[in-house]
């Protein structure tokens, strides 16, 4: 069974920063597929970005250019630095993992979290105005 924890959420002013992290553990890391997630309440998850085992990142469209996600395979963890926050980044931002080794760069978010086998419980971010 994969664990999937992330960490550092929390409050920020819209045009700051935060990085977010990602553990999982339980199986090789560096076969993971790994995306990030989030969700407000009464609305659909959106993809924000994902990056696979053989190296290749996607990025949902609202965040492209600040926000980048980043795989260390040494330390097991993947990283989520969000630069230039928005209000509309608010929210609950979930990890998950697919450890069957897909190649993501032709495949839509939709889809990718369909895929997704694990998930983390999430962690809140809250950018104001």
């Amino acid at each position: 069974q994969v664990q999937v924890v992330e960490s550092g959420g929390g409050s920020e002013q819209t045009g700051g920063s935060l990085r977010l992290s990602c553990t999982a553990s339980g199986y090789t890391f560096d076969r993971y597929c790994v995306g990030w997630f989030r969700q407000v309440p009464g609305g659909k998850r959106e993809g924000v970005a994902a990056i696979d085992s053989f190296g290749n990142i996607k990025y949902g469209d609202t965040v492209k250019g600040r926000f980048t996600i980043s795989k260390d395979n040494a330390r097991e963890i993947v990283y989520l630095e969000m630069n230039s926050l928005r209000p509309e980044d608010s929210g609950t931002y979930y990890c998950a993992v697919d450890t069957s080794l897909i190649r993501i760069d032709s495949l839509r978010f939709d889809l990718i979290e369909k895929i997704m086998d694990y998930w983390g419980k999430g962690t809140l971010v809250t950018i104001s105005s």
